[in-house]
């Protein structure tokens, strides 16, 4: 076991291989750890690859360095914390793999950073989430295996996961390996990951991350703080001083810039806006200000101003 310190986080790493060998990185996902990649990394590391394989945010020893620090689970969080990573290592260039929360962070940095990724390997796919669709419904059976992130939206959920949180995981491995056979021993040298003292705010700020277009959220994050920010955030009538949460207009707003993606980072809000017509009724499309203010504050953004990669 190793660890390093990036800007924000103290990642435990597992590491194996010669080190003078081509870099590969191994990204565990929810809920699980290092241990995911047992099999793999010994034959990677006999072929002559360096293996490195990190334990996430949130999970076994790796460490925020600062308390004040939100413990952030989106996506773009994931993409930084690779790239601080691998900037910490001295690592210029590396092979990447990953599923779920890894296979994302592997994905968002090839897609942003492509000249520090050597070669991609996402299992299940590619793992950028649209943000802005995640409020459509997938078929009956995808959305039974989703049950997990609509419990965790409540405070019972919060509240369960804290509580039950290796029953829980347990179940979730039953439920998503139904023919994997593991026993009590291989369920708990990964459990232990789960006793991470941010792993539960973690997860369930990365489910409300995924899932935020679901109007609890979104009631949520307008009762906190109001409008999102966007290009077109001032309403439309120019006699009107205020908007409908009873904040007065700001007339310089920062802009966005149009051409980003707004499936990678919750900042880009297209044209949510309101209108003074039918006492302001708001017309909400894109994540509001509350979790794009405390989520890409930090190292979370991927893109600046000018739609460069970056902090």
């Amino acid at each position: 076991m190793k660890t390093i310190r990036t800007p924000t986080l103290e990642v435990a790493y597992e590491e194996g291989g010669p080190s003078g060998g081509p870099p590969v990185v191994l990204l565990h996902g929810f809920p699980d750890d290092v241990r995911a990649y047992d099999g793999v990394a010994p034959p990677l590391a006999a072929a002559g690859w360096r293996v490195i394989v990190p334990y996430l945010r949130g999970y076994g020893p790796t460490r925020f360095l600062d308390p004040r620090t939100p413990r952030s689970g989106q996506q773009a969080a994931l993409g930084r914390d690779l790239l601080d990573f691998l900037d910490a290592l001295g690592v210029e260039r590396a092979a990447l793999a990953g599923y779920d929360w890894g296979g994302r962070a592997a994905c968002i940095v090839a897609a942003l950073w492509p000249e520090r990724v050597a070669a991609l390997v996402s299992i299940g796919g590619y793992n950028i989430q649209n943000i802005a669709r995640s409020g459509e419904p997938a078929a009956p059976d995808r959305e039974y295996r989703l049950w997990y992130q609509w419990y965790f939206h409540t405070e019972r959920g919060r509240a369960g996961l804290a509580t039950n949180r290796r029953p829980l995981c347990r179940m979730l491995w039953q439920l998503w390996s139904p023919n994997w056979r593991f026993d009590d021993a291989t369920f708990e040298r990964t459990a232990m990951s789960f006793d991470n003292p941010d792993f539960v705010e973690v997860v369930i700020q990365s489910i409300a991350t995924a899932t935020i277009s679901h109007p609890v959220i979104r009631a949520y994050s307008r009762s906190k703080t109001g409008l999102p920010r966007s290009r077109r955030s001032r309403c439309r009538r120019s006699s009107c001083t205020a908007n409908a949460t009873g904040y007065p207009h700001r007339r310089a707003r920062r802009r966005m810039p149009a051409s980003l993606p707004g499936s990678i980072s919750g900042a880009w809000c297209r044209s949510p806006g309101i209108s003074c017509r039918k006492k302001h009724r708001e017309r909400w499309s894109m994540p509001c200000k509350s979790f794009v203010q405390r989520l890409d504050r930090v190292r979370g953004g991927l893109v600046n101003a000018e739609g460069r990669a970056g902090a």
